[in-house]
């Protein structure tokens, strides 16, 4: 039997006040594996009120906040441990910080673990209380660290979670006056749609959005090692990553005297062998609706690129049934194609080149996205040369993985990944005079004298 998802409120499960339940479906196979609530206006109302109470009455200790999420961290394992470590628990100390109040977090459907985590752990250890809205596409994991709060002590009305759609259960979290910060991970259409209700009332918003990540490889680079990170980066989960480890890469822009190496190296010729589709454990290209996908290649060939390995559906009679796509390379780009522009957030990489070191900067900065770019060079001040010009708000040199820490122009803004305590805290400046006196700053001031003062 399928596995039913509450609501988390006032810390206790719920059912949805009304509404049909949500159907959850494997993408591998189209089986049924979980039947969720459909939070209502009600309900968000309901978890909002619920985390405010908490706020404005309830105790904010950072050190019980801490010892609740270290414990946290030890039952969710290794994910939940890598965004709640010790040296972000022990760096509340300095300048006096404040939390910001409610805080309302609504996350992708890549990365249904991690990205709650990473959006809770800090925003609780702050001070804040939150509502969660995980995507509706992936709500099963987004309950578990909310178990494990539950069962480490969190107190009622601190943590809570909504489920349901957007347009019902995510956009009204900010336009509601007792929301007092706005975080959100996805696309640009769905965030500004948050955006917007939280700008009248002057709300603080934390975004992240996506990205067409280049990855720029001049022709002294280590080509091989340069090759298999690049192919890490755009098929490992399925392409479908944003700011994490590895980032999410869709453009490959590479020097033109070594393209033709780039298409046909025994790295890459293994690597493609290599990855294969499938289930459970293996190393796979599992994408997300591949119509979508689809469109984007056979818009690509139409501009005129060139199809040098996947782009159609697959042929095995196990893969047809799911949302499988093969690992897919379009060579042949130049920027004023859309697809360059577009973001596929699948296994599709888009092949492009450049002549000189002006054209390797212009070429990654000629989009609306700036996320993250690697630099692949031996020659290190041409790298540094490079790296300070890109417009992008996370920047590697000879590197693929490291963490993302945000974002510049539609990327969104905000530093989840980098101060995070920042991210989701107030700082206060408190000044006080030890010894005060009066100024006497207008012309001809004298002593003032009390004129209530009881005569002698």
């Amino acid at each position: 039997m399928a596995e039913y998802l509450n609501l988390y409120i006032v810390g206790g499960w719920r059912p949805a006040g009304k509404g049909a339940p949500r159907e959850f479906r494997c993408p591998a196979d189209g089986r049924l594996v979980a039947m969720g609530a459909e939070g209502s206006t009600a309900d968000m109302h309901a978890a909002i009120a619920a985390a405010r109470e908490a706020f404005d009455t309830g105790p904010r200790p950072e050190r019980q906040r801490a010892d609740v999420l270290r414990r946290t961290a030890g039952i969710g394992g290794t994910e939940a441990g890598h965004v709640v470590d010790a040296d972000k628990v022990d760096a509340i100390s300095g300048p006096v910080r404040e939390p910001v109040g409610v805080c309302r977090l609504i996350t992708h459907s890549n990365y249904p673990l991690l990205q709650p985590i990473r959006q809770d752990a800090p925003a609780l250890l702050a001070g804040n209380t939150v509502v969660l809205k995980p995507s509706e596409l992936t709500p099963s994991t987004a309950a578990l660290p909310m178990r494990a709060l539950e069962e480490t002590g969190l107190p009622a009305g601190v943590a809570n979670l909504i489920l349901g759609a957007g347009p019902t259960a995510g956009v009204p979290l900010s336009e509601h006056p007792d929301v007092d910060m706005a975080s959100f991970t996805g696309g640009v259409p769905s965030g500004t749609r948050v955006i917007a209700p939280a700008a009248p009332a002057v709300k603080r918003v934390a975004l992240e959005f996506g990205g067409k990540n280049p990855n720029g490889v001049f022709a002294d680079a280590d080509f091989e090692t340069a090759v298999d990170f690049a192919l890490t980066a755009v098929f490992l989960h399925s392409g479908q990553v944003f700011g994490r480890r590895p980032a999410h890469h869709r453009r490959a822009v590479i020097a033109r005297s070594v393209r033709r190496r780039g298409c046909r190296t025994r790295r890459a010729d293994h690597a493609r062998r290599a990855i294969r589709s499938g289930r459970r454990y293996r190393p796979t290209d599992l994408g997300r609706p591949r119509d979508k996908f689809k469109a984007y290649v056979d818009a690509g060939l139409a501009e005129g690129a060139v199809l040098r390995c996947g782009g159609r559906r697959p042929e095995d009679a196990h893969l047809r049934d799911g949302s499988f796509y093969p690992r897919t390379v379009l060579d042949g780009f130049h920027s004023g194609m859309s697809a360059t522009q577009d973001e596929s957030f699948g296994p599709v990489l888009a092949v492009e080149t450049f002549t000189d070191e002006d054209e390797a900067v212009r070429l990654p900065n000629h989009t609306v996205y700036g996320l993250a770019e690697a630099v692949w060079t031996r020659d290190t001040r041409k790298a540094q040369r490079v790296a300070n010009r890109l417009r992008h708000g996370t920047l590697w040199i000879n590197d693929y993985h490291p963490t993302c820490r945000g974002g510049m122009k539609r990327s969104g803004h905000g530093r989840e990944l980098g101060r995070v305590l920042d991210e989701y805290g107030e700082i206060k400046h408190i000044w006080q005079n030890a010894n005060p006196r009066p100024e006497r700053w207008f012309r001809g001031a004298t002593a003032f004298r009390s004129t209530d003062s009881p005569r002698s």
